[in-house]
């Protein structure tokens, strides 16, 4: 094993774990918030995959970076589905017609 794998593997597991303890802290009432600003991170990890494919010479190179494209791209789409979902709850509902209807009159 290399001395740069060795550090590339340590970098991403501190990541992991330091990405996992920040989360880990916020409370529930702000998790949909905070996804949806997330949102901007998943599109660079997207743009990363198609790099990454650009790249990549040889067929597990293509199908690694497929599937990272893959799940980067349903990263994305639901973000914006639960942002959208969450942006719906704070729509106030229609108001009534002034007047009231037709039967009131008779």
């Amino acid at each position: 094993m290399s001395a740069s794998l060795l550090s590339d593997i340590s970098i991403f597991l501190l990541s992991l774990l330091v990405g996992f303890e920040v989360i880990s802290k916020v409370p529930s009432t702000l998790h949909t918030p905070l996804m949806s600003a997330a949102n901007s991170i998943h599109g660079i990890v997207l743009v990363g995959a198609m790099l990454t494919a650009a790249a990549a010479h040889t067929t597990v190179g293509y199908v690694l970076s497929f599937i990272a494209a893959a799940f980067a791209g349903m990263n994305v789409v639901g973000g914006y589905r639960v942002t959208d979902r969450m942006l719906q709850m704070f729509k106030r509902p229609p108001l009534p017609p002034k007047g009231g209807t037709d039967q009131d009159r008779s």
